[in-house]
């Protein structure tokens, strides 16, 4: 039964769902209203058997997550931005000891300067870690995730995040069906741990390991995650038998013949699909891939669904200063070979709207040429170029002119 709820309760109640035993958590905006409410229901018996542990910062909150894991009990913590930067060691100790905690991260900008607002740089600049990471596109899918990402992680005995647009979604509220406690226990079966500590059985996790052997467990490790874009579809399919709702690695809306394919990560997807709908000034066919599993990166998938389209349009809410799009470089590797050009448009950064507007924007540019590989969309390029002048007085250098689109030297910065 849909309920109206908040993102971040319905979250919060679909993890309670999956009985996790150990909830180490640490307040950072915007995902605190996530770790409160599973702090109420385990206070107020909702939870039996389950402990709130509150803790003096994020690091010590995974650090927590790994001490609960290693003992066999489910655990779930959550985080966002400058968090997620703080459990970075710890990350990749979770990954490395192979230990299945999932984690909520409400996607915010990472500063300086301080933002508190949506974009995904906190999760790419984790990508590396060994995680798996998961992208929501909506509320519902979101709730829909978490249950997943507890079977996929403890299948592979992995570590999991999925990953949620900040206020765009935590905070917002809408009809959602949050799944009842009998159907998630009929999916998730009881957690049952590849690696235990027993003080009866003693061994140590995470040994030193040196240059005769580290490569092996490296590749171990990359080799354990692409499994996880096999396993998905299977659970997907499980979950779908369940509770009539299939989540998948990735999803195409729009023409099955499409000129013209915009890729989404998040809740942008819901805005480009409203925009794409409506009839193309060019009279291009032009669709959406919406892409759930960022990590590990399913490329066989995002290469057959992209098979015969001329045009990828690639929406990200992050980018690396000084090279370009994250996304879009495992976009391009994926359908190396292929005649399908890649663009990269970098939008909603620091929680900047991402409009109807905005897409039509880009995708007339690109129907007149004049979209370049690399650019920002909605850019207030006065701003820039006032910057750029005070910059240049203050070193005596002489104004230089724009660069040319399809420069190489410096991205062409698509404006207002």
């Amino acid at each position: 039964m849909r309920r109206l709820l908040e993102g971040s309760r319905a979250i919060a109640e679909t993890v309670a769902r999956c009985r996790p035993v150990v909830v180490p958590a640490y307040p950072i905006t915007p995902q605190t209203h996530i770790v409160e409410a599973l702090g109420v229901l385990i206070k107020d018996g909702t939870l039996p058997g389950s402990r709130f542990l509150p803790v003096d910062s994020e690091f010590a909150a995974l650090s927590a997550a790994i001490g609960a894991s290693v003992t066999g009990a489910r655990t779930y913590t959550a985080t966002a931005s400058q968090g997620l930067l703080y459990m970075a060691e710890v990350l990749y100790n979770a990954a490395g000891l192979e230990l299945p905690i999932v984690m909520t991260v409400a996607n915010r900008a990472i500063g300086a300067p301080i933002n508190i607002w949506n974009d995904h740089s906190d999760s790419m600049s984790q990508r590396d870690c060994g995680w798996l990471q998961l992208y929501a596109p909506s509320n519902q899918a979101a709730v829909d995730l978490h249950v997943l990402a507890f079977a996929l992680a403890e299948e592979l005995s992995l570590p999991a995040m999925v990953c949620v647009d900040g206020f765009v979604l935590t905070h917002a509220f809408e009809p959602l069906e949050v799944p009842d406690q009998a159907a998630v226990d009929d999916f998730l079966p009881a957690y049952r741990p590849r690696q235990l500590l027993d003080p009866d059985q003693p061994v140590t996790i995470g040994a030193m390991v040196g240059p005769d052997a580290f490569t092996e467990v490296r590749y171990l490790a990359h080799y354990q995650q692409l499994q996880a874009v096999e396993v998905f579809p299977r659970l997907a399919e499980r979950f779908a038998q369940r509770f009539g709702r299939r989540p998948e690695l990735l999803t195409r809306y729009g023409p099955s013949d499409p000129d013209t394919v915009v890729l989404t990560l998040g809740s942008s997807t819901g805005t480009v699909r409203s925009a794409v709908e409506s009839d193309d000034p060019a009279g291009r066919r032009v669709g959406v891939l919406s892409l759930t599993m960022f990590r590990p990166f399913p490329a066989a998938a995002l290469r057959a669904a992209l098979a015969g389209v001329r045009r990828v349009i690639v929406l990200e809410r992050a980018f690396s200063p000084g090279a370009g799009g994250i996304v879009a470089a495992d976009v391009r590797q994926a359908l190396a070979g292929t005649a399908t050009e890649v663009s990269t448009v970098v939008a909603g950064l620091g929680g900047r709207a991402i409009t109807a507007e905005t897409v039509t924007r880009v995708l007339a540019a690109d129907a007149a040429g004049t979209l370049p590989e690399f650019s920002f969309a909605d850019l207030d390029q006065p701003v820039i170029d006032r910057e750029l002048a005070r910059l240049r007085e203050l070193d005596g250098s002489e104004p230089e002119a724009p660069p040319e689109a399809g420069s190489t030297d410096a991205p062409v910065l698509a404006g207002r």
